[in-house]
């Protein structure tokens, strides 16, 4: 969950995971790990997506030139893989609909990943000091450990409503995955 190092860094390496996610998922076929390895890739980009609301995009509206427009871009991106994560989640995960959905919320993260890396995140070196990125690192990762771990479509999306609601949210996913299990490493090799 938190990794170290400035926002670039503790972001990059959760888009790594991301994509561990994703290539375990398009190597399994049975029923329950699918649903385990989903709900471990849906708590990640919960977590990863609230964080970078909470605190990136703020910076890139305030640090960089047409950052209203990237945000608000980017902003829309988690929506729509909101959206996708909620119906994963509804989805048999030994059926046809469950690949499908899979398959969509693949494309659009992964596409949603490049843009950031080959375009947002040199921006955002080129236009922060070190210590502004070390500090949003560090909110960044303080943020992920109070997110909440399941979608929320409908939640604001931007502060200060984001920052007051997603910790009461995330305290009450986090009590609802204790009590089923939901999320543990353990099940998905």
């Amino acid at each position: 969950m938190g990794h170290g190092g400035d926002v670039v860094a503790e972001l990059t390496t959760d888009h790594d995971e991301v994509k561990e996610y994703f290539q375990k998922l398009g190597r399994t076929t049975g029923a329950e790990e699918r649903r385990s390895l989903a709900d471990l890739l849906t708590i990640e980009l919960v977590r990863h997506s609230v964080a970078e609301e909470q605190y990136l995009y703020p910076a890139v509206r305030e640090h960089l030139e047409e950052g209203d427009l990237i945000a608000d871009k980017e902003i829309a991106d988690h929506g729509r893989a909101e959206r996708l994560m909620k119906q994963l989640q509804e989805e048999d995960a030994a059926g046809t609909r469950f690949t499908s959905v899979l398959r969509e919320l693949e494309a659009d993260v992964l596409a949603h990943i490049h843009d950031e890396e080959q375009n947002l995140f040199p921006a955002l070196r080129h236009a922060c000091s070190q210590e502004v990125l070390d500090e949003l690192g560090d909110k960044t990762r303080r943020a992920k450990k109070t997110a909440p771990t399941r979608p929320h479509p409908g939640a604001p999306s931007t502060p200060p409503a984001n920052k007051l609601l997603a910790p009461g949210m995330g305290l009450v996913d986090r009590a609802r995955d204790l009590l089923s299990g939901r999320g543990k490493d353990d099940r998905a090799a």
